[in-house]
């Protein structure tokens, strides 16, 4: 095992300029923990506000950015069991995915699913656990319910699209291009809204004969937040995983009453290690099958070497993109999985 290990860092909070790779000492795994040699990691939304300053990672966690990744397994801590060096595997992080090496709890490991390539598999975890643990554990959905889904196109739309629809239910969404909404058409998606220029409770509402939709996914926050509950069908849900809009609103209750409608908000990443592995072993159960058949894939816009970080987070900022950015380390085990940019967030949550 080597030293030092290449790693993407912030030198201070800022823009894409403060992005950097440099070598940083190699982590070792502790009792309980799995060293992964990291072949991709997946780049989300939480991480251009961690570069930025607004989002620093929980207590004794990881300074490097990266909330996900895929790789090999490279050395186990004590007391590991159900793992075994050269496993290849995806990862649920509070930090640390961009680099060549990462500890990760062991219960926040994931086999890669069959049929997924490994350098494609960083684009599961994160969005997989979020949609899980929000739309289902949480809301509830059930089969022939409607789901709307702010921010269609995002890594994390792509994937409740598909898993929604896999599920039995239909699914709307908004989103601010006709390009991203013809993606999610080609994904399931039955209501199509172009939030620039419509209303999405009149659209939900005129699709619906006037029921609206039974769980709404929000990452935008304070601005959606009365629209939401305007929305809503009897008995209907709303899950709030960002507020990319900002986070105070007011909110009229006799709406909410009136609807007999819930209002959730939840986050992961700052979830006890237990909760975590909690959300991990139900998407084991419940969504790989879903994406071992092939009902629910990856959707991957572009995979990037390490050394473009500050272009990975361009693309983000600039929400062209359909689906996930991905990071390659350049270790041997990425090397089957690099590409170009794939056209298969705008709006996108933590993912």
């Amino acid at each position: 095992m080597v030293d030092d290990v290449r790693a993407a860092v912030v030198r201070e909070p800022g823009g894409t300029d403060v992005l950097g790779v440099e070598e940083v000492p190699d982590p070792a795994p502790g009792p309980g923990e799995v060293l992964v040699e990291v072949a991709a990691a997946g780049v989300n939304r939480a991480d251009l506000m961690q570069r930025q300053g607004q989002y620093p990672p929980p207590a004794g966690e990881s300074e490097t950015l990266g909330l996900e990744c895929s790789g090999v397994v490279a050395a186990l801590g004590d007391g590991v069991e159900g793992w075994a060096v050269g496993d290849e595997v995806c990862a649920l992080l509070a930090g640390g995915g961009y680099a060549e090496h990462v500890v990760v709890p062991a219960g926040q490991l994931l086999p890669v699913p069959r049929g997924v390539d490994l350098v494609d598999a960083a684009a599961l975890p994160e969005v997989a656990c979020t949609v899980w643990s929000n739309i289902f554990m949480s809301a509830g959905l059930r089969e022939g319910e409607l789901l709307l889904v702010h921010g269609g196109g995002s890594g994390i739309g792509t994937f409740a699209i598909q898993l929604a629809r896999a599920w039995g239910a239909r699914v709307a969404v908004t989103a601010g291009s006709a390009d991203k909404l013809e993606a999610c058409r080609g994904l399931g998606a039955e209501v199509l809204v172009n939030y620039r220029e419509q209303d999405f409770v009149e659209q939900v509402r005129a699709a619906t004969d006037g029921r609206g939709a039974d769980v709404v996914l929000d990452v935008v926050g304070a601005p959606y937040l009365q629209r939401n509950v305007a929305v809503l069908a009897p008995g209907g849900r709303v899950a709030i995983i960002g507020m990319q809009g900002g986070r105070r609103a007011e909110l009229d209750l006799g709406a909410l009453l009136a609807t007999r409608g819930v209002v959730m908000a939840t986050s992961l990443r700052a979830r006890p290690r237990a909760e975590k592995a909690a959300i991990v072993a139900s998407v084991r159960e419940h969504v790989w099958p879903y994406v071992e058949d092939g009902r629910v894939r990856p959707v991957v816009h572009a995979r990037l070497p390490l050394d473009d970080v500050a272009r990975a987070h361009e693309v983000l900022e600039e929400s062209s993109h359909v689906g996930k950015v991905l990071l390659l380390t350049g270790g041997g085990a990425a090397a089957g999985g690099g590409g170009s940019a794939v056209d298969d967030d705008e709006l996108g949550g933590t993912a």
